[in-house]
């Protein structure tokens, strides 16, 4: 997978719909059935008064790291899955003084959560949890973590009606 072309093909479908993900200018370092890295720098766009990261960019990044991991298990469906998130919970660590890796591994449970949602046709939840951690440093040393609620339902046979 070209993680670059993927990269500018999220930039292109965020500045019509979503501008301020565009604005962060997330790059996708990896993305794959089992999980996703997401790299947002550090600078003038996403820092604060104090120099460390803005938290509405810590926002942007767990929303789209865990967005991203369900939207491409929807895709391989090619159903009309409907996502949001439910709620939301960060623990904050430390300051993020430099570029910003996200990383979701919830893949797997993500995956059998959108087949549950298309088998029922029920609205399915699923906690899924996000790691921010600097950019040089070690996953044993994160910046925050995230808990997300996602929140799904096909929607497949609404829309043919």
């Amino acid at each position: 997978m070209n993680y670059f072309l993927e990269s500018m093909k999220l930039r292109m479908v965020t500045w019509w719909q979503i501008p301020v993900i565009c604005y962060c200018r997330p790059r996708i370092i990896h993305l794959d059935d089992e999980y996703c890295t997401l790299r947002i720098p550090l600078n003038w766009r996403t820092r604060n008064h104090v120099q460390s990261m803005y938290i509405g960019v810590f926002t942007v990044g767990a929303d789209l790291t865990g967005g991203l991991l369900t939207l491409s298990s929807i895709r391989k469906r090619k159903r009309k899955v409907v996502l949001i998130f439910k709620d939301f919970h960060a623990d904050f660590f430390k300051r993020a003084e430099q570029d910003v890796l996200f990383i979701c591994r919830d893949g797997t449970a993500i995956d059998h959560a959108v087949q549950q949602a298309v088998d029922t046709g029920e609205r399915i939840n699923l906690p899924i949890n996000i790691t921010a951690m600097l950019f040089q440093d070690t996953e044993d040393d994160p910046v925050a973590n995230f808990r997300l609620t996602l929140s799904m339902k096909d929607r497949t046979n609404a829309y043919q009606e």
